[in-house]
Parts: structure tokens; sequence; C-alpha cells
């Protein structure tokens, strides 16, 4: 019977062994629980790293972009301005009494208008300028003084010569055929279409700008309107073919005058690290363009994404990890890593910015310092030939036994030394691109050191001088006196030139709310209607022996001080005014 019993309650059984079923049974459901939470934890974690992946590759993509907009932009500001500084060289000159002189004949000073040609090379940067006849001889040219000059050359075959003699302009990119360097040829007609007497031309060489691309950028290169490679960071990109220009017919006897070669090849280039050969349409580099003038060139910036993509997905693979530690340590760290992002990736656009900025303000800089340096060098000569007649009449009033007076001279040459001081001064810190300080400066002591500097030259000529009163020359304004001067200076010498002996020259002060206008007016002869409108262009004068920037520099100066320079000429006489701004 208690057998038969015991065997009876074995469903119930011994409650030890009743609680371990129930403990193993609670406990599978948990660990399914367990694996499929682990589960869709690692899918989520992945969904999320993925997507954060996405993300944060798509904004360092777009950031990418707009970066290459920006350096691209900033680039073809560079290039114009190359070809800004020489662009008005060729017509300028079309219109030389001197250029015309030679090509009909009547003048036998070749070897002024080559020296002349050579000077304006220099400071324009132009690789050469040269003047052909009609039928394509050179005659005059920069270069005549070197091994390979164009002088006895014949480039009637050039593209640009002969459109330039039909239509009157014309530029072309080519290899040149003395030099054997690539370059920009810019022409212009001297003379009528129905008679045309020759050509002047001017050709730009760019070795010093793709170096400065090569050093500041990935890679860069332009293209014409046929889609041929003429200016690239890398030499063997130039003269290749891109996509665009692959299928469409050549000429082959014109591609061997322009660039050399018979057949152009594709474009293919290396990463812009030199990470292996790649074709650039398999390439994943971003290719900015943005379209230049002339002839439909077109600048190709190529930036490789590829560092700050994955700077970026590692930034934001680092953001999640911290963000399961935990949800404070992550919102912090989260925004120190975003912001330290943020940071370095401003400041690498930052600096290529600046350093594309640096490059092409030094050079605009330079080519204004040259500017510059022409525009005084008339204005240095007068006190120093100053400083030699004071000390010749110092040292004769000394053997006379005249010393106080000989010290008078002696303090004169002392107030010349400085003002050729301040002036050379001016000129060094403006290369240093530091401004000239500022002070408050009497209209009187703008006047007087002008007048010092012209004193011998007004009383030789017997010219009447009219000066402001005592009021308007206590007038105080804010600027920087040498430079002032330096303007009012040129403005009297250019007077007296107009006037000559016995003529009669008026400054004159106009008081203004904002502003205080010092005139110079002369009673010459005036100025036609047609110098009027080439007053302030570059290289536009009457005048045999001068370059024609004065006027140019001069209004620079002014529009730098906050004011201007303006023709303002009355029924009798010609009038420039220098407007001087009252505020600081």
């Amino acid at each position: 019977m208690r057998l038969s019993a015991h065997s009876g309650c074995s469903s119930c059984g011994n409650p030890h062994n009743a609680a371990v079923a129930d403990w193993t049974e609670s406990r599978l459901p948990d660990r399914r629980r367990l694996v499929l939470l682990a589960i869709v934890a690692i899918v989520v974690l992945t969904g999320l790293v993925l997507s954060v992946d996405r993300l944060m590759y798509s904004r360092a993509l777009a950031q990418e972009k707009a970066a290459a907009r920006d350096d691209a932009a900033i680039l073809a500001a560079g290039l114009r301005s190359e070809l800004d500084k020489v662009s008005l060289l060729p017509i300028t000159l079309a219109g030389d009494l001197q250029v015309r002189d030679l090509l009909e004949g009547n003048s036998g000073q070749t070897g002024q208008l080559d020296t002349r040609l050579e000077n304006l090379a220099n400071q324009s940067g132009a690789a050469a300028i040269y003047v052909m006849d009609k039928g394509g001889l050179t005659l005059a040219a920069s270069n005549w003084n070197q091994p390979a000059t164009f002088v006895g050359s014949n480039y009637a075959f050039r593209r640009y010569f002969r459109q330039a003699i039909t239509v009157g302009t014309s530029t072309e990119f080519a290899l040149g055929t003395v030099s054997r360097k690539p370059g920009l040829y810019i022409a212009h007609r001297v003379g009528a279409a129905a008679n045309p007497l020759g050509v002047v031309a001017v050709k730009i060489e760019f070795d010093a700008l793709e170096e400065s691309w090569r050093d500041a950028t990935d890679g860069v290169y332009v293209t014409d309107a046929s889609g041929v490679v003429l200016l690239a960071t890398d030499a063997a990109w130039r003269f290749r073919l891109t996509d665009q220009a692959i299928d469409r017919p050549r000429d082959a006897v014109q591609d061997e005058q322009r660039f050399g070669l018979a057949r152009l090849e594709p474009l293919t280039m290396a990463s812009p690290r030199g990470t292996g050969e790649r074709a650039i349409v398999d390439a994943p580099l971003f290719d900015t363009l943005q379209p230049i003038s002339p002839d439909g060139w077109t600048l190709h910036l190529l930036v490789d994404p590829g560092p700050r993509g994955a700077a970026a997905i590692a930034s934001g693979r680092l953001a999640v990890a911290l963000a399961l530690a935990s949800t404070i340590a992550a919102a912090f760290a989260l925004f120190f890593v975003r912001r330290r992002r943020q940071a370095l990736q401003e400041e690498m656009v930052a600096q290529r910015t600046r350093t594309l900025r640096d490059q092409l303000s030094q050079a605009n800089r330079l080519a204004t310092l040259g500017q510059i340096s022409a525009g005084v060098g008339h204005e240095i000569g007068q006190p120093v030939a100053a400083l030699r007649v004071f000390a010749e009449s110092g040292e004769k009033l000394i053997a006379r036994g005249r010393p106080e007076e000989a010290s008078a001279n002696f303090r004169e040459i002392i107030s010349l030394a400085d003002r050729l001081g301040l002036i050379t001064g001016e000129l060094r810190r403006f290369s240093r691109r530091q401004p000239a300080a500022r002070r408050l400066v009497k209209i009187g002591e703008i006047v007087d050191g002008a007048l010092l500097l012209l004193r011998d030259r007004i009383g030789s000529m017997n010219a009447a001088l009219q000066v402001p009163n005592l009021d308007d020359l206590e007038i105080a304004v804010a600027a920087e006196h040498v430079r002032l001067e330096q303007v009012l200076v040129n403005l009297l010498q250019n007077a007296l030139d107009a006037v000559g002996e016995g003529g009669s020259v008026a400054i004159e002060v106009i008081r203004g709310d904002a502003d205080i206008r010092l005139r110079v007016c002369d009673s010459g002869p005036g100025i036609g209607s047609d110098e009027t409108a080439r007053l302030f262009q570059p290289f536009a004068t009457t005048k045999p022996d001068g370059l024609g920037l004065g006027l140019v520099i001069s209004r620079d100066i002014m529009r730098d001080l906050g004011g201007d320079l303006v023709f303002e000429p009355d029924d009798k006489r010609t009038c420039f005014t220098m407007i001087i701004s009252r505020t600081k």
C-alpha cells in the first residue's frame, strides 16, 4: 500500500524537484529574449552606424564641394589678374606714335622702341612684347638683346596674327616656335582694316602661376573651348584632350603648329597624392569648374574627398561608441568631437583660402608697387636737385663768412633729406603691407611741402602761382602727409608742363560738409575731348618721355585714403580736384 501510494504521487513529486523544473522553464524564455534583444541591438547598432556613416560622409562631401567652389573662384581670380595686367598693352601700343612710325617706315629709332618694349615687359610681367609688319615680320621686340629674340622672325602663319589683321584683335594659346615655352598670345592690329600697318602682340607665360597652384592645391588645369588642356599643375597633362574633346575632329596641321603635336592624346592622370595611375573618368575626384575668359577657357580644380570623408566617418563612429557607453559622456563627447571636427575643417579651409588669397594679393601688390616706384621717381629727383643747390650755396656762404645764412641752408638740407626718407619709407611700408600712420595734417603743410619741392622750377618758369588764403590753409584733415603731398606735386608738375613759360597756376580749397576739395587749375591749352576719356587709363600720355601712370597712381592713392581724384574743368581752366575725406 505504501509503495502504491508513493507511485501515485509522482506527479506532485518532491518539492525540490518541482522548484528546479519551474526555474528551468522560466530561464528558457529569458535566454530567448536576451538572444533576440542582442540580435535587435546588433541590427539597430549596425543600421545606426551605417546611417551615421552615410550622414557624415554626405556632410563631408558637401563641405568639400563648397570649399572647392570657393578655391576655384580664387584661383580663377588669380588667373584673371595675370591676364588683366597685360590685356591693355597691345591696344595701347597699337595707337602709339612710335610704333606707327616704325611700321610706316618713317622712323629709324628701332633701338629706342626695343628698349621701351623691354621696360614695359619688365614692368608688366609679360614674357615678350613685339611689333610685326603686315607681312608678319617682327621689327621690334622686348627680347631684342636675348639669344632667342623674336626680331627677324616671321609669324604670319600664326592664327593670332591672321585673325588680328582681319578682325582687329585675337588671342591664341600656343607653344613658342623660338622659346618652345607655352603661353597666351594677345594681338591687336595697327591701322585700319582696309590698310593694316601691322600687329602688336604680347605673350604671357604662366610658369610662376602654375608653381603657386602646385604648392596650394591637389590638382588644377585649364582647358580651352575645344577641351584641350592649356595650363596644369602637372606638365604631363598639358596639351591633352579631356572627355568632351576626345570625339571631336582635330586639324593635325594646326595642332602641330600650336602645340608641337600632330596627335593629341586623351587625358589620364595620377591621383593628386600620387597613389597610382587612373583614368579621369574613374577617379573619385571633385572636378570643380570655373569659366574664364578669353575664348571660353575653363578652370578645373580637382579635389580628393577621401581624406575628409574618412575623417568624417571615423568621427561619426567615435560619437556612436561614446553614446553607447554613457548618455551623459556621449553628449559631452559628441559636442566636443563635433566642435573639434568643425574647427579642424574650418582651419583647413581657412588655411587654403589664406594661401590662395596671399598669392593673389602678392601678385597685385607687386604690380602696384612697380607702378608706384615708377610714378614717384621724378618726385624724388626734385629734392635731390634741391639738396645740391642748398649744399653749393651753403659752401659759398661759408667761404664768404656768412655762417648764419649757411646754417639755414643746412637746415633745409636736413629737412629735404627727412622728406626723401619719408617718401622711400612709404614705398617700403607699402611693400610690407603695413599702412602708414594717419594723423591730423593741415592743408598748409601739404601745400608748403609741395611748393618746397617745386620752388626752383616755378621760379625758373616765371609762372604766376595763386595759393589758398590763410584760413583755408589752417584746415586739418586726417590723412597720410607724404602721399597727399605726392599727389599734389604730381598735379602741379602737370599744370606747369601745360602752362609753359609765364603761365598761371592756382591752388584752391573748397570746403564741404564731409570732405575738403583741393584743386589745381592751370591756364594751359586744355585737354581735348578724345583725351579726356583716357585720362586715368594706364599708359595714356601726351608726353614723349612719359609712361602715362602719374594720374592713375594719384587716383589710386586718393581712393586708398578714402577720397578720390577727379577731372573738373571750367570754361577757361583745366582743373584736377583732390577729394579728401574729413573723417579718420
